[in-house]
């Protein structure tokens, strides 16, 4: 995260996504129109505090401590680390920088931990909706883009809506924990299906009995929904236990009722 801000972000002079990127806004306004330069980590610490709070209160203290590891590390290499410049081309700092900056994300995401800033929000969200909030997140930076293009000039702006969006949908690609996925299989093995599912994801399952047109043989089928993070490895497992198990695998666009969430602590 440090290295990126020093390198793809300060070389094209741009506004990465969540407090970060207001943390640079603060400074960029208090370097250019009141000659005081603050530091990056101070200015970070500072808008931290309440989503740190909300962390402690709605998410979990283990995944919040960690997150604030996060935050303190991130922040202080930022100051200490040289800015180096390895591209003048705005265009390519945007994409480049906005992928390097998602992985950075998601890694935290998948160490039970974030970034900070509007992460903790989008988490929350997320935990309390079940759907991915990283979207609502982008409409945040864009607002704070706003005020960056009319202060500094709207191409850093623009250039920095693609730096955002090509940071979300990366997230959106790379980060499948609030993504529900359906399985529907088709067993002579449901009990052994049933506890597979039970054993990886501690989800349950229905069973409907059904007969195949074609052998007029009859079969059951498994119903389940599980996280997409959790939906690879569960279908390699069924696979495993039943080699002639007919999967299709659905993108659950939204569930409504009783889904298990893995607690956060």
């Amino acid at each position: 995260m440090a290295a990126n801000i020093n390198s793809f972000v300060t070389a094209a002079n741009l506004f990465p996504g969540g407090f970060a990127g207001v943390t640079l806004l603060i400074q960029n306004i208090s370097s250019d129109y009141f000659n005081v330069h603050l530091p990056y980590s101070l200015v970070l610490y500072a808008f931290n505090i309440f989503p740190v709070i909300i962390g402690f209160k709605f998410i979990g203290k283990r995944f919040t401590i960690f997150s604030i590891v996060m935050i303190f590390v991130s922040g202080l290499l930022a100051d200490l680390l040289p800015k180096w410049q390895l591209t003048d081309d705005m265009l390519l700092c945007s994409v480049f920088g906005g992928i390097l900056n998602a992985i950075a994300v998601s890694c935290c995401l998948f160490g039970e931990s974030s970034s900070g800033g509007t992460d903790f929000i989008a988490i929350f969200i997320s935990e309390r909706t079940g759907k991915s909030a990283w979207n609502y997140v982008f409409v945040f930076n864009c607002l704070v883009l706003v005020v960056a293009g009319i202060l500094f000039g709207w191409d850093k702006a623009l250039y920095s809506i693609i730096f955002q969006f090509t940071s979300t949908q990366t997230i959106n690609f790379i980060y499948k924990k609030y993504a529900k996925t359906t399985l529907l299989i088709v067993t002579d093995h449901p009990e052994e299906i049933y506890q597979v599912i039970r054993d990886q994801t501690n989800h349950t399952s229905t069973v409907f009995e059904g007969v195949g047109e074609y052998s007029k043989k009859t079969h059951q089928l498994v119903y389940t929904v599980v996280s997409s993070a959790e939906s690879g490895k569960l279908e390699r497992k069924i696979r495993s236990v039943d080699p002639n198990a007919f999967i299709n695998v659905l993108q659950s666009k939204e569930i409504l009722g009783r889904f298990f969430k893995r607690a956060n602590d």
